[in-house]
């Protein structure tokens, strides 16, 4: 009987054992020794659950980015929703004078330059889903805004018993390990500091997140396998097209042993045939070509299926995304309201973004220059998405409001009511109560009595019936 110990002795002394065990460990060399191998299927103990994981959602960030820069497709959907969420810019109100000066200042300022800045913010958010907007302010009151690149957070710990306030950021460690922390904005914990400046604080936007989850999600992040699919799909046919004009000679004939056919093969390729020329041969050869042959046919339904599912997901119609879907412009006009509906939420969304971004920077200002004040109503509104828009609304308004105004004077509408379907047609939203206020409440429409022109030939009254007159314009 074998004795265990020295059976076991044997098997790690083998040649084969020691072989297996060098490879294995050479494996486990060749792997690189990062949080993203380490950390693979965890998550934070303070993490929420709706979130990805941090090596998921560090790779979707990056891909995203790459797919921005390489990929016509993906820049395109971008640059569209900033072109209609920004469109010619916002209009930016306030009710007072000092506070809207100080505004224009700061918006104009060339450290900030936010009429160009917006454009950056908007691709921003629909690039990575999340706006981490640093906001450092000086002694005299003017804030700066930068922003930092959702790739570069991360952490962020939220409040204990609210996931959606954030406390602290920390960033992503450098070349030197070192890692920055910064506090959230608070306004209850916003104030000067001895030196007359404020804290750095940072302010966290983000769409596309889910009920109970930190981070949003990028625009382009269901559509990353299917960009990767077309991509390389119209490679491929660019590919076959450009080899579809190749094509190769072949000669076949009786030769009588494999060195004529090897000295006869070696004769055509010094001296191949030049394109136009003539060639001659005898009845011992037959010149044939061989080309690819290229189903162009079968391919244009693979790629337009490829980018109507790209175009659904992005939202757009495929005239968007220069590739006609009908011959006629009602079908394109049809095709076109989705996309505007989901424009005009990303506008509405931004727009109080810039309400909630400016607000902050008033009250900073407002603790340093006593004549703003931080509680000045500032309302922010977006370009029109689209002119066709606009004369629809027009026609349907005058439309609607010449039934409005008759069942306003027959007395079965009140005017909260004719103001509300008047803007609704309009296609604006407004305080209809706040209007109501406003306005003056006095009827300034003219009641222009009937004119009846004066007859040449004017009967003179009877001297025996004291009721006759003579009515001249409207008048006794």
């Amino acid at each position: 009987m074998t004795n265990p110990i020295s059976h076991l002795l044997n098997r790690i002394l083998s040649p084969n054992v020691k072989g297996k065990q060098a490879d294995v460990h050479a494996s486990f060399q060749s792997v690189d020794e990062h949080e993203n191998v380490f950390l693979i299927g965890t998550r934070r103990y303070d993490e929420s659950d709706r979130d990805r994981y941090a090596f998921n959602r560090q790779e979707v960030l990056e891909q995203c980015l790459a797919a921005w820069r390489d990929n016509p497709l993906a820049r395109r959907i971008v640059e569209l929703t900033s072109q209609y969420v920004v469109g010619a810019g916002f209009d930016i109100a306030c009710e007072d004078e000092h506070t809207k000066a100080f505004i224009d200042r700061f918006w104009n300022h060339r450290l900030n330059r936010m009429s160009a800045r917006v454009t950056e913010l908007s691709d921003e958010l629909a690039r990575t889903g999340n706006l981490f907007i640093l906001l450092s302010t000086d002694a005299a009151g003017m804030s700066y805004i930068r922003t930092i690149p959702a790739t570069n957070i991360e952490q962020i710990f939220p409040t204990p018993n609210d996931i959606e306030q954030p406390l602290l950021f920390t960033t992503k460690a450098d070349a030197e390990l070192e890692s920055n922390t910064y506090a959230a904005y608070s306004p209850t914990a916003d104030y000067q500091l001895p030196d007359g400046t404020f804290t750095q604080a940072v302010i966290h936007y983000a769409v596309n997140r889910p009920a109970g989850a930190q981070w949003g999600e990028p625009d382009l992040s269901p559509l990353l396998p299917w960009l990767k699919r077309y991509s390389a799909w119209l490679e491929d046919r660019v590919r076959l097209n450009r080899f579809r004009n190749a094509f190769l000679y072949v000669v076949s004939g009786s030769f009588v042993s494999e060195d004529a056919r090897k000295a006869r093969q070696q004769t055509l390729a010094a001296n191949p045939p030049s394109p136009g020329s003539i060639l001659v041969t005898d009845s011992s050869e037959t010149w044939s070509v061989i080309s690819p042959k290229l189903e162009a046919l079968d391919a244009r339904e693979d790629g337009m299926a490829l980018k109507k599912l790209i175009a659904s997901g992005a939202g757009l119609p495929l005239h968007f995304l220069a590739e006609p879907e009908s011959s006629t412009r009602t079908t394109a006009d049809s095709a076109g309201g989705p996309t505007f509906r989901r424009f005009e939420q990303r506008q509405k969304f931004f727009t109080w973004l810039l309400e909630d971004l400016v607000q902050i920077v008033v009250s900073r200002r407002a603790q340093v220059d006593y004549a703003v004040n931080p509680k000045a109503k500032i309302s922010v509104a977006g370009a029109d998405l689209s002119a066709r828009d606009n004369v629809s609304h027009s026609i349907a308004t005058v439309n609607i409001l010449n039934a409005l105004e008759r069942l306003y004077d027959m007395g079965l509408i009140s005017q909260r009511e004719l103001l509300r379907a008047t803007y609704k047609f309009m296609g604006e939203s407004a305080n209809i109560d706040e209007l109501l206020a406003e306005g003056t409440g006095v009827d300034n429409r003219e009641l222009v009595k009937p004119l009846r022109p004066a007859s040449q030939d004017a009967v003179e009254p009877s001297s025996g019936d004291p009721k006759k007159a003579i009515f001249v314009n409207g008048e006794m």
